[in-house]
């Protein structure tokens, strides 16, 4: 059930499809072995207004949100192997960014839970 919010600039996407970015964020969550398959739900926002240190320079950041109980460690790996699978095919990008934060189980529901 994580979820993958991917963040660009509209320009990105002149770069690489939605498809290939989503896919390959996608794809490298699900080589972890950190989750089920079939759960991993990535998508991705484009912007035209922004900002990125007042500049209007290209950028891609991903929220990662999943449930609560892996290591910082995985946490960590997870990140990294998002950003390495991304960064060739963005090479000119210098913001391309990720952060993981946890669903609170205690928290958490969705339809098939009731």
């Amino acid at each position: 059930m994580p979820h993958f919010i991917i963040h660009c600039s509209e320009k990105v996407l002149e770069q690489q499809s939605a498809k290939k970015i989503i896919d390959t964020v996608h794809d490298t969550a699900d080589s972890t072995e950190l989750f089920a398959k079939g759960n991993i739900k990535a998508r991705i926002q484009s912007f035209t207004e922004y900002t990125v240190g007042g500049t209007q320079d290209d950028f891609i950041h991903i929220f990662g949100h999943i449930m609560s109980g892996r290591t910082e460690a995985q946490k960590a790996n997870l990140s990294e192997k998002i950003i390495t699978a991304l960064k060739p095919l963005f090479p000119k990008i210098a913001v391309l960014s990720i952060n993981i934060s946890d669903f609170d189980k205690a928290t958490y529901c969705n339809h098939n839970m009731i």
